[in-house]
């Protein structure tokens, strides 16, 4: 059970069972309404209640539910006393408040022509601090300030300088802007988060309650295990299984990484080396399909690209980098002597054992491939890994099984959705100031009309943002700020996205601040900036593949096909096996000073954006490749 559930042991045991009520019926709910569509209208008593909710109601029912489980899952305090209490009183302000917007009359003109009346001012102004401190709890005080900050420069932004000035606005005008309109609090962001996105959390909730996690684990290691570098490898394979449907990087890196760091350390790899190789391979989860964390549907609805073109161009890419982490470790595997698992479980019994279980995950693949709506996708995943779990005797589960997977595939949700809804008000802001045309014209300055270095900047945006940022919601922010000025400099809108979603990764494994690695570290015993250092190393394809996104076939399309697109992954993954060379300083052998020079300039013609460039490049790299085998460099 949450942890965050039972603070203390001092937790009375009817807000515990209030707590897991509110988290148990908003999972129902979110169950409900895609399935309640099939039903003809006027078939449901109380269909006003029952029946299908439009998003102007829809979305403010989800953000209610998610503060007032936010406000008992995260304390002000954890012992009983007037703090609690505050708590209280926020959770019937937030509902008074929901009340107020659900009952706004929006066909009315009355607030265009004389602004809000001062109870929906005031009850727009409650949800907005209330999901902003909701934002400070859950997701951490950076996600809160970075909102803060926004709605404070859509009032006060005509006192700065021009370069950054924009039209100051009311606070009246903001909160009618960002809580009465489907542009700000209750935008798009927390439209995907309260649709596709909690099903799929739900799903991976249901995944790990009936075992069907552990499976996916136990399988990577009975298939990696025995082998040189097993646990790593086994790591890594786990990770793009789990990854891609947990939604966090770092909830994936303590999940997995409390089995396979210490057997990682037992094997010989160095704490450091054990967390940096979870924390990339976790990374990594986030942009592999089918699901890709929740960013696939943010940028399925951004770029109006469908659900299965989306999946197919991220899968080559995706693919490319799991096999640099795999090179990395076997590599340091080689270099280190170690070798495989003794006494490992077969795969073939593995598989047979829960085989029933890879019937949900071909499930949802195939609908999503074949462009189904995400959400019902995820409740028909959710329904069919529960259907799976019964038929067998040894993965069976009861009602407190169930009910325990709807109740954290609610408490997951909060940190999410809080932080798309903060989101939607930076976009908010963004387009009610029109800063993202001035910061669109800022990247294009900067970077001179050059594209690499307009990649720089945006690089160096996400970092910055990813810092305190869960990836998706600084994925939505560099969106909307750099998106528009990479398409200026020649981009396609799906490409620019694609780049800009894995660059927004790269705040979980870069120093100063490397999230999944700091909690590697805290698994593994070893140092935060230690097991950043290696962890970044692994990842180098985070910023690699991006690169050559921009600069090669990278991404399945009508234009290039897949022949465009396997000969871009052929000339990348040389790329990223020179880079390993040089990091590494070893590959079949130690590289000697001569052999890394030649790796560096085999890298640099991989990359210039030319066939003759790059065919050359191939040549050197195969052949520095067989000098190293033959102890030659």
């Amino acid at each position: 059970m949450s942890s965050q559930l039972f603070p203390s042991n001092r937790t009375p045991r009817y807000v515990a069972l209030f707590a897991s009520t509110l988290a148990i019926s908003l999972s129902l709910f979110q169950l409900w309404q895609p399935l309640v569509g099939f039903f003809p209208v006027g078939s449901l008593p109380f269909e006003s209640i029952l029946g299908q909710q439009p998003a102007t109601y829809f979305r403010p029912i989800h953000l209610a539910w998610i503060l007032v489980l936010g406000f008992v899952v995260y304390p002000v305090a954890k012992e009983q006393g007037l703090l609690r209490w505050l708590d209280a009183g926020a959770i019937a302000l937030v509902v008074w408040a929901s009340a107020r917007i659900l009952s706004f009359d929006y066909q009315s003109i009355d607030h265009l022509l004389h602004g809000l009346s001062r109870p929906d001012f005031a009850a727009g102004m409650i949800l907005v601090l209330a999901t902003l401190e909701m934002a400070r709890r859950a997701v951490g005080p950076v996600m809160m300030w970075v909102g803060l900050v926004f709605l404070l420069y859509g009032a006060f932004g005509n006192v700065l300088p021009d370069v950054l000035a924009t039209k100051g606005f009311s606070f009246e005008r903001i909160v009618r802007f960002q809580v009465f309109t489907g542009a700000g609090l209750f935008g798009a962001p927390l439209g995907i988060a309260a649709g596709a996105v909690f099903s799929f959390v739900l799903f991976g909730a249901f995944l790990q309650v009936t075992g069907a996690g552990k499976f996916l684990i136990d399988l990577s290691f009975a298939a990696a295990g025995r082998y040189r570098g097993g646990p790593a490898k086994a790591s890594v394979i786990a990770s793009a299984a789990m990854g891609s449907i947990s939604g966090s990087a770092i909830a994936n890196t303590v999940t997995t990484g409390s089995l396979t760091i210490p057997m990682m350390k037992k094997l010989g790899y160095k704490p450091e080396e054990a967390a940096g190789i979870e924390a990339a391979a976790s990374t990594g989860g986030q942009i592999m399909p089918p699901i890709m964390g929740a960013g696939a549907f943010v940028m399925a609805e951004f770029t109006k690209t469908s659900y299965g073109d989306i999946v197919w161009m991220a899968l080559v890419p995706a693919l490319l980098y799991f096999l640099s982490v795999l090179l990395y470790v076997h590599v340091l595997a080689v270099k280190g002597g170690f070798k495989g698992m003794q006494g490992q479980t077969g795969a073939w019994r593995v598989l047979l054992n829960g085989l029933h279980f890879l019937l949900p995950l071909a499930l949802i693949t195939t609908l999503l491939l074949w462009n189904y709506s995400p959400v019902l996708v995820g409740v028909a995943g959710s329904g069919a890994v529960l259907l799976a779990s019964l038929l067998r005797s040894h993965t069976r589960i009861g009602l407190a099984q169930l009910l325990a997977g709807l109740r954290q595939g609610a408490m997951l949700a909060v940190s999410i959705s809080v932080a798309c809804a903060v989101a939607g008000l930076v976009v908010g802001t963004i387009g009610q100031t029109g800063i993202g045309l001035q910061f669109t014209e800022s990247v294009v300055a900067l970077s001179g009309g050059q594209l690499w270095l307009a990649l720089i900047l945006v690089a160096v945006a996400a970092l910055v943002l990813g810092m305190g940022l869960p990836a998706t919601a600084a994925y939505i922010v560099l969106a909307v700020m750099t998106g528009p000025a990479l398409q200026e400099l020649g981009l396609a809108l799906i490409t620019a996205h694609m780049i800009i979603f894995w660059l927004a990764q790269s705040s979980n494994v870069t120093p100063p601040i490397a999230l999944a690695a700091f909690a590697g570290a805290g698994v593994a015993g070893a140092s935060p900036m230690g097991s950043a250092v290696e962890a970044v190393k692994l990842a180098s394809g985070l910023f690699i593949i991006p690169l050559m996104m921009a600069y090669s076939p990278l991404l399945l399309s009508a234009e290039f096909g897949w022949a465009g697109v396997l000969l871009s992954a052929v000339v990348t993954g040389l790329l990223m096996l020179m880079l390993a060379m040089l990091l590494q300083q070893y590959l079949f052998r130690p590289v000697t000073p001569v052999g890394r020079t030649i790796a560096l300039l085999a890298a640099a013609l991989l990359v210039y954006p030319s066939t003759v460039s790059r065919a050359v490049g191939a040549v050197v790299a195969a052949g520095l490749m067989l000098a190293n085998r033959l102890g030659r460099v």
